[in-house]
């Protein structure tokens, strides 16, 4: 049994770009790894470098032609025809050098979190949470549907029921489809309505185990926390999941340039803590965040509150901010960056009321939850 949380990471994220032009352009994972060390975080005896998914472990999803045409492309030998039969190099999914690699590294290591935790116990990998991606087909920046790896490995191991929690501002569609067919697997995914890929609408017909939530912009703190103690907490908790998986993009951030919605950081490790409680195994992946800035201290409190780290509201170490000073980021949003985003890990709240379309849709969804 895993008693205190492991880490998951791999050096292939600190170099691999998918375009200089690319919203995923940005150093992320490693940036995060890099501040978890330089706050005194770094579990040296708990940390594990990410194996590469073999084929065969990625044939337990995806289709075999697809990831022979990954392989493929990452070789340079893909055809016209195949980039738009597979939409590798098209629609957002660039080829890159590291374009199998990279998201085979981050399914092995949802594959290994899902092993590791079969006894019980936490495994953050936070490169993790690729919940786009289709059996056969590259789909919104995301090659492979780690989450869909990591769940089959728990299936597989007779570990059910599993609830998916999705917190990213986009709906984790790929995951959606993967199980809407599949009993032991609850879906629940908070999301900004009518954002790309423009799927998981309030009403469905997919069943109970299909849950979507989606939000207004200038969705904010205490309207996430209302969702989460008056929904999503009491969906959980009665289900009585025999593991739990959480994907934690942070692209909901009030800082992120790819989404509407106006959250801090604090959500996140408060809503982890609470979702944690109530499954004796837990996987945290990653997700979305398109500010490096903000992604690199949002995942960093993340596994801080996984290792039950003391989290103080002050100005961060001198190395910590070195690290966030040295990033390099061509956006508009970089151009008059605030102060917070290299001497705080935590961001200020974003406190409101909550509007009337918020409890509507709470409403909503516990009622077709019974």
């Amino acid at each position: 049994m895993v008693q205190k949380p492991y880490l998951i990471s791999s050096e292939i994220y600190r170099a691999s770009r998918y375009g200089a032009k690319h919203p995923l352009s940005i150093p992320r994972v490693s940036v995060a790894v890099d501040l978890i060390k330089a706050m005194g975080w770094f579990p040296q005896d708990r940390f594990i470098q990410g194996p590469i998914a073999t084929p065969e472990q990625l044939h337990r999803f995806h289709d075999p032609d697809y990831v022979d045409a990954l392989q493929r492309a990452e070789q340079g030998v893909l055809t016209e025809t195949e980039k738009d039969r597979w939409n590798i190099g098209r629609n957002g999914n660039p080829i890159y050098p590291e374009v199998y690699r990279r998201p085979a590294t981050a399914a092995g290591s949802s594959i290994l979190a899902a092993q590791l935790v079969c006894g019980g116990g936490t495994v953050h990998s936070p490169a993790g949470g690729t919940h786009h991606g289709r059996r056969d087909q590259a789909s919104g920046f995301c090659y492979l549907n780690d989450p869909v790896l990591g769940i089959l490995t728990l299936l597989d191991a007779g570990i059910a029921p599993v609830v998916y929690v999705d917190l990213d501002a986009h709906h984790g569609d790929g995951v959606e489809i993967a199980f809407q067919n599949d009993p032991r697997v609850t879906t629940l995914s908070i999301h900004e309505a009518g954002r790309w890929p423009r799927t998981g609408p309030l009403h469905h017909d997919l069943g109970p185990t299909v849950i979507n939530i989606p939000v207004e912009p200038g969705f904010q703190d205490d309207e996430f926390y209302y969702i989460l103690e008056t929904a999503i907490l009491p969906i959980v908790a009665n289900i009585e999941p025999e593991a739990i998986v959480i994907q934690c993009g942070v692209d909901g951030l009030a800082d992120d340039p790819m989404s509407k919605l106006a959250l801090s950081n604090s959500v996140y490790p408060t809503a982890v803590s609470a979702l944690t409680k109530l499954a004796p195994r837990q996987i945290i992946l990653g997700g979305g965040g398109y500010n490096p800035y903000a992604v690199a201290r949002a995942w960093a409190l993340i596994w801080a509150t996984l290792d039950r780290q003391d989290v103080a509201d002050q100005p961060l170490p001198p190395e910590a901010q070195d690290i966030l000073r040295e990033l390099q980021w061509r956006h508009s949003l970089a151009k008059n960056p605030p102060s917070r985003w290299f001497d705080r890990l935590i961001d200020p709240p974003n406190n409101g009321p909550i509007r009337d379309s918020i409890r509507d849709t709470v409403r909503t969804v516990l009622n077709a939850t019974g």
